[in-house]
């Protein structure tokens, strides 16, 4: 399952990101989105757990908890039938449980 974490601080980096998932279960890919001018992070991030279990229970625990600062939101990420967005493609991983 992928998931969507955003409101994160420009200072937290993918290993911290990462540590706080594997809490939870295997971490399949952690990708902090950055600012391709910049190189500074745009404040969101996803990360890719292989078990639904352990990914709805990050997502419960983590959802709202204070991190350097500021509250994150975690959810699952949807893509809109139709919807083009070439970095997404969480179609065909999420039937394995």
């Amino acid at each position: 399952m992928k998931l969507l974490i955003r409101n994160l601080d420009r200072i937290t980096t993918e290993a911290e990101l990462q540590a706080m998932f594997e809490t939870h279960g295997k971490v399949q890919s952690c990708s902090l989105v950055m600012d391709k001018e910049t190189g500074a992070s745009k404040g969101f991030a996803f990360v890719e757990m292989p078990k639904i279990g352990e990914a709805k229970a990050a997502m419960q625990a983590l959802n709202g908890l204070k991190v350097a600062g500021n509250k994150i939101r975690v959810k699952k990420t949807d893509v809109a039938p139709g919807a083009s967005n070439s970095t997404e493609d969480s179609a065909s991983d999420d039937t394995n449980e």
